[in-house]
């Protein structure tokens, strides 16, 4: 059971389209909004490669795709270029067969891009990224360069290990920091400068051990230090040993658990808002990770959206769109992965800068198209609400793709990280599993534990992840860096500091608690069971300002 609410129903009366003087009235929902998120997650494949050959010129690359599957990939170079058109694979639709059917069909046909990567430069392995230089592993990049093993981070320079860092340099192992320098160990970082393992800190410079400051320079544990008293605290704190690195921070993470004041809901300029890590936001409910947003619901990692719901990775003003993941700038549309710049499309994949398309995949600059097949206006008109019909005989209207047509398996997607499920578990809810088991014992060479003594012939070795088994690799532009700023190479693979940086991120869902000082009711993402100080607003703003 899950609750309609009425605003909601009146969203779905105003995305309900028109296709001539006929409009279809757009569903409500079947599933519960946690549902139909992982189920559109199960369609994103963030950073599980393969190598292979592009399908047309037969060039070796990295993509999402490997060798054996059933659909032809090409690299992007090819799948932008000029000598196809998905035109050519057109179908007519047959309004007697399901239409997911007929849409696998056309899938199979038309060739998929191999990796999404724009305008980058000595970044070709990284994926959902535009205008990076010298990246590797950057996932989800805007505007980086010589940045490794992010995720939705923008703007940055030599930034390594860190997720959602914007327009910041020199940061290791940071969540949620913007516009910083030389931070490390840090979560909540706004306008500071070289501060480590620190929590929810604005303009501070050189802080460590710290929470909740405002402004402030040479603190530790919050007290506040000389600079030379300081600068000689950092110094023998031993911070090129991965082994006291360790130590720091598990003691780091317990301070802070005991310690730190936690705000119930970062809500940055919001009005009338709810959910986590929302900026600028009005009447924008129960979303997460979303900046700029009105009249919105169910948003997840989502940019200046208006009168929208359920979004995931969806940037630049979508507005009156409902069930899209990975696009850019949709308007009026419904039901679309990995399509920018469109307006009234529905059911469609890899498509842009187009408009009135329904069911097609891989086209660009198009208009009153069906299944890649051309239409007039008058023709597009007619025939949708036919296909329509059809689609609600088979339960298919007003519902997400399903997996039938979905080329990744569970353990591929980020659907896998936000809701974790085994293999039993994943096939019997209809999702598909593949075997990424390397096979064998996993043996590498021993890591030094002073960065000092590592040598670049480490960066020639197979190394081994301490947690997971899996083997990695270090590369020599990453071994620089923690050269540079006296970082201990890490003990685990990239996925596996990935998947440690997820737990330190609280989960997207909303509890009923109190405030731990006030005791007021509260909605927040830290569950009542749980022991840290977590504060209303009011009481926040109070203890820290």
């Amino acid at each position: 059971m899950f609750l309609i609410r009425p605003e909601e129903e009146e969203f779905f009366e105003r995305i309900s389209p028109k296709f001539g003087l006929v409009e279809v009235e757009m569903p409500l929902p079947t599933l519960c909004p946690d549902c139909r998120n992982q189920r559109r997650q199960s369609f994103r494949n963030d950073r599980v490669f393969y190598h292979r050959k592009c399908d047309m010129s037969g060039k070796s690359f990295i993509s999402l795709y490997p060798e054996k599957t059933p659909y032809t990939v090409y690299c992007p170079e090819e799948w932008y270029g000029e000598k196809w058109d998905a035109m050519d694979l057109g179908m007519r639709v047959n309004l007697d067969k399901p239409f997911f059917e007929q849409y696998q069909k056309l899938q199979r046909k038309v060739p998929r891009l191999g990796i999404d990567i724009v305008n980058c430069e000595n970044s070709e392995y990284c994926n959902y990224c535009g205008d990076d230089k010298n990246c590797y592993l950057d996932i989800a990049g805007e505007g980086n360069e010589d940045c490794y093993y992010n995720l939705f981070v923008k703007y940055s320079k030599n930034t390594v290990d860190c997720t959602f860092v914007y327009n910041s340099e020199l940061c290791y192992e940071s969540i949620n920091c913007y516009d910083s320098y030389g931070l490390q160990h840090c979560i909540y970082a706004d306008n500071c400068s070289d501060c480590l393992y620190s929590f929810d800190l604005v303009g501070c410079k050189n802080c460590i051990f710290s929470h909740g400051l405002r402004n402030k320079e040479y603190c530790v544990f919050n007290k506040q230090y000389t600079k030379a008293k300081y600068e000689k605290y950092l110094k023998e704190l031993g911070l090129g040993s991965y082994e006291q690195r360790q130590k720091l921070y598990e003691g780091w993470l317990k301070y802070k658990k005991e310690h730190a004041i936690y705000r119930s809901n970062f809500l940055i300029n919001c009005e009338n808002c709810s959910g986590n890590n929302l900026k600028n936001c009005k009447n924008t409910f129960y979303s997460f990770n979303a900046s700029g947003s009105e009249d919105c619901r169910y948003l997840y990692d989502v940019l200046d959206a208006k009168d929208c719901q359920d979004l995931n990775y969806s940037l630049y003003k979508p507005e009156l769109s409902y069930e899209l993941i990975s696009t850019l700038n949709m308007n009026k549309s419904a039901f679309n992965m990995a399509s920018h710049y469109n307006s009234e499309v529905f059911y469609c994949d890899l498509t842009n800068n187009s408009s009135n398309l329904f069911g097609c995949i891989g086209l660009n600059h198009k208009q009153y198209c069906i299944l890649n097949k051309q239409y007039t206006g008058a023709q597009y008109a007619e025939l949708v609400p036919k296909i329509i019909a059809n689609m609600k005989k088979h339960k298919e209207w007003g519902e997400f793709f399903p997996q039938s047509v979905n080329p990744f398996a569970y353990n591929e997607t980020v659907a896998d990280e936000y809701f974790p499920l085994d293999q039993k578990s994943a096939e019997k809810q209809g999702f598909k599993w593949v075997n990424m088991n390397e096979g064998g014992v996993a043996e590498g060479v021993e890591i030094h534990d002073d960065i000092e003594k590592v040598g670049e012939s480490l960066c020639k070795e197979v190394l081994v992840c301490e947690k997971s088994g899996k083997k990695y690799k270090v590369i020599p532009q990453e071994l620089k860096f923690y050269k540079k700023l006296g970082i201990p190479v890490p003990h685990r693979s990239p996925d596996q500091r990935h998947r440690d940086r997820i737990e330190l991120r609280t989960a997207r869902k909303l509890h009923e608690r109190k405030c731990s000082k006030c005791r007021t009711n509260i909605s927040s993402v830290y569950e009542s069971g749980r022991t840290e100080k977590v504060y209303c607003e009011e009481c926040y703003r109070s203890e820290i300002y």
